[in-house]
């Protein structure tokens, strides 16, 4: 008998965890890697955030806050969605988490039962249908491709859908393709969504301010299907607050009363100091952030110029968030230099171990002829990058 669990033994390790683990060994090792694996900006938090937090220490908030968070960082993120994004949530149908990824597992553990079934358009980020199979339920995926922009359509969605489909479980913009869902596109499967009232709608809106082809859309907007979305967002990318650990979800009064009671159970309140924190960043002018979306977008830009010349690399250009997504479709079947691409994890740990460049293959993002950058690095790093990769394929 196994002393671990069917449940965990159902799960797999975090893709993006175990090749960032590898490129640090390897750094440990004395070998000049390059890691652009993890999706964490490498910009400081901003000075008035952290002397929210310095206050918040000595004015003593150090003891246990609300399950679903102080009274004051929800108002703030009511008064953030409605600024930002035109939705109208009450203090009281927000939770406050630790992370986002607590935000959706609680809607998940909150609606889910065994063998219900949520949606995952392909590519995910890869802990999604890990969640999925955490609560009991089954994934079932719809594939895209580049040349679509790595977006489902309307028509795909309502094919997916079946008496057991529970959720759609979706990011846009979207880790780890980079895109985002128009509102056009957004309209055409909230007036699906709307056909099924009893099937909950998750939209991760993590990178919404990463952003660089037009304003940011929340499929909540639309009334046709307020009532069945979870909004998620929070504080780690766009405010560089990866560590502090505060996401939060934006719901119908039954869904966030029903997160309120998950949270309880598991984690209570999020850190109390990093609250405080976050209603000074909430405070902020979103033009205030506008520095490292200009640099991102450069980034991107540098980027994208020299993936061109490297051989085998099928790219589009994405619109948000720090990610690319290439095509490598070229090199799957091949041997190179006595490995064996099967997929792109393969060719991942290939580039780690032979141009010691960092990224994450696509499998774990339910696309195994992709991998994934992160250009959340220098100029520099970026640069050498892909000379590096260039070199290294220029061989093959």
């Amino acid at each position: 008998m196994s002393k671990i669990s069917d449940r965990l033994n159902r799960l797999s390790y975090s893709q993006t965890f175990v090749m960032s683990n590898k490129a640090r060994d390897m750094k440990a090792a004395g070998i000049d890697v390059i890691s652009l694996t993890l999706g964490e900006p490498d910009f400081d938090v901003p000075q008035k955030i952290k002397q929210a937090a310095f206050d918040a220490i000595n004015e003593n908030y150090s003891h246990y806050s609300p399950v679903p968070g102080f009274l004051e960082l929800r108002q703030a993120i009511s008064a953030k969605l409605k600024r930002d994004n035109d939705l109208d949530y009450k203090p009281t149908q927000i939770c406050v988490s630790n992370g986002a990824k607590q935000s959706i597992i609680n809607v998940l553990l909150a609606i889910i039962n065994d063998g219900d079934e949520v949606i995952l358009p392909a590519p995910y980020w890869v802990s999604y249908d890990e969640m999925v199979k955490v609560v009991g339920g089954t994934s079932v995926f719809i594939e895209t491709s580049i040349e679509t922009e790595f977006k489902i359509t309307a028509e795909q969605l309502e094919k997916a859908i079946t008496p057991k489909t529970k959720a759609l479980l979706y990011s846009s913009p979207c880790n780890p393709s980079g895109s985002y869902y128009t509102k056009e596109e957004l309209e055409a499967i909230a007036n699906v969504m709307a056909k099924y009232p009893d099937i909950t709608i998750i939209s991760d809106e993590i990178y919404e301010l990463i952003n660089y082809g037009g304003k940011h859309i929340s499929i909540a907007s639309f009334p046709q299907v307020y009532e069945q979305t979870a909004v998620i967002n929070g504080m780690s990318k766009a405010f560089a607050m990866t560590g502090w650990r505060i996401g939060y979800s934006a719901c119908p009064a039954w869904l966030a009363s029903a997160c309120d009671k998950v949270q309880g159970q598991m984690t209570s309140g999020a850190n109390t100091v990093a609250q405080r924190a976050s209603i000074a960043a909430l405070q902020m002018d979103p033009s205030e952030l506008q520095y490292m979306i200009t640099e991102f977008h450069k980034r991107r830009d540098l980027v994208f110029e020299l993936m061109k010349d490297i051989k085998g690399f099928k790219c589009n250009l994405p619109k948000s968030a720090f990610y690319f997504f290439p095509d490598i479709s070229y090199y799957l079947g091949k041997n190179l230099n006595g490995t064996e691409i099967k997929d792109a994890d393969d060719f991942a740990m290939f580039l780690l171990e032979n141009a010691h460049v960092g990224c994450v293959g696509g499998v774990s993002f339910g696309s195994p002829e992709c991998i994934r950058f992160s250009y959340a690095a220098s100029e520099a790093e970026l640069r050498e990058a892909m000379r590096r990769i260039k070199d290294c394929l220029d061989q093959f």
